[in-house]
């Protein structure tokens, strides 16, 4: 007898639908733009916006807050015009949407309007219209799904920034977008904003010192530059270069988290013989993380890295709220990164 796979309690059901990536939006009677990273859903919905504005000039554009919703708003907007004009219907706050919306909107999944395009951002900060959303994910309305997931680790970041440029189709040098996405590691907003001025303003290739000259300043105080230069074992630099980042406002936590991140990558390559192509696709890396990884291991030895890992391990836990210093925390942790021994030997 067949066996049953069960979907575990609260999963959510497979899509019925296509799911499109958020740089490549195509327009439906219903487009669902779902998740966290506000950056890409504006994105997602400006193309769209853009899309069939370029098919028909004279395109309609209507917002609606499904939070604040006026009954009877959204058959409105979506019936045609004396012209038969395209209608767009951009509908943000549908996470925390009306009871009224929400009966209209599954109402009108059933009849979509011929010409009308609605475009329903949900981020998922709740469950509210989730009836609506498994209506859509189930084929109601024959809509398309753009998932907007979270950008949280180094290496998601480094893709949206080079996605960025090759979108634009201009060229950035690996280590011109690993300084970029390294100075703007905790906004992606601004990181999207950084790119765009690059694209914007440097005409041909954009290089390490075109970088360094437009956000140099945030180069030097980043975290990752204060780890890489203690991870060096230049001890001075890298104690000038904290001293700057504190002084610039750095956050103490951030810091720390860099050192914790390279140094737990370098404790997964330590002492693996094997390409970096299939090393990095085997733990889930770039191939440039292994590589920078193993340059970063020249001169470590394995009890000098443990020693390490547990000196950021107690800065973490000391950064926040384990001591009332700090800022010596950081500057004891540099000492044993820098200098690949105990502290105060």
């Amino acid at each position: 007898m067949a066996t049953r796979t069960r979907r575990p309690a609260g999963a959510r059901p497979a899509s019925k639908i296509p799911q499109l990536p958020w740089r490549s939006p195509q327009p439906a009677p219903i487009v669902l733009v779902s998740g966290p990273e506000e950056v890409c859903a504006e994105r997602a919905i400006a193309g769209l916006r853009d899309y069939l504005r370029a098919e028909d000039p004279s395109l309609e554009v209507s917002d609606v807050r499904a939070d604040a919703y006026a009954p009877g708003t959204l058959l409105s907007v979506t019936s045609p015009s004396l012209f038969g004009e395209p209608r767009l219907v951009r509908v943000a706050g549908v996470e925390k949407c009306t009871d009224e919306f929400l009966a209209e909107a599954i109402s009108y999944l059933s009849h979509p309007q011929e010409g009308a395009t609605v475009v329903l951002r949900h981020t998922g900060a709740s469950v509210r219209g989730k009836k609506l959303l498994d209506a859509i994910r189930s084929g109601t309305g024959g809509g398309v799904e753009i998932a907007c997931a979270a950008v949280k680790r180094d290496s998601d970041r480094y893709d949206f920034a080079a996605g960025e440029f090759q979108a634009a189709k201009r060229r950035i040098a690996p280590a011109a977008l690993r300084a970029l996405t390294s100075a703007f590691a905790d906004d992606l907003t601004e990181l999207a904003a950084a790119c765009q001025q690059l694209i914007a303003d440097v005409e041909g290739d954009i290089t390490e010192a075109v970088v360094q000259r437009y956000y140099g300043g945030r180069v030097e105080t980043s975290s990752f530059v204060v780890a890489d230069t203690a991870i060096a074992g230049r001890y001075g630099e890298a104690l000038i270069a904290l001293r700057h980042a504190l002084a610039s406002g750095a956050d103490p936590v951030p810091m720390v988290a860099a050192f914790a991140m390279k140094l737990r990558t370098m404790a997964r390559v330590v002492g693996v013989r094997e390409g970096s192509a299939s090393l990095a696709a085997r733990l889930g890396m770039k191939d440039w993380q292994v590589d920078r990884a193993r340059r970063d291991l020249v001169g470590w030895t394995e009890a000098q890295l443990g020693l390490a890992i547990q000196a950021a391990a107690r800065a973490d836990a000391e950064v926040k709220g384990a001591s009332r210093d700090p800022v010596f925390a950081l500057e004891r942790l540099v000492t044993v990164v820098a200098t690949r021994s105990p502290f105060g030997s």
